[in-house]
């Protein structure tokens, strides 16, 4: 997969908290998404999407 310009989402930031927790690096889920793996981190450490987080837990409680 190309890394590209693509920004992460809200939604995909909530996506990047569960793969993180089940396990996936966070070069996997870069890839999965087309992007650098600085993104990723930007979403995990809190300086992107903050409140993706608390959304993830919440969906991850409900299943």
């Amino acid at each position: 997969m190309k890394h590209t310009n693509h920004r992460l989402t809200l939604d995909d930031a909530v996506q990047v908290w569960l793969h993180s927790w089940n396990g996936e690096y966070q070069h996997e889920i870069a890839f999965r998404f087309g992007v650098n793996q600085g993104r990723v981190n930007e979403v995990l450490k809190g300086k992107r999407h903050s409140g993706s987080e608390q959304i993830a837990r919440e969906k991850r409680d409900l299943h």
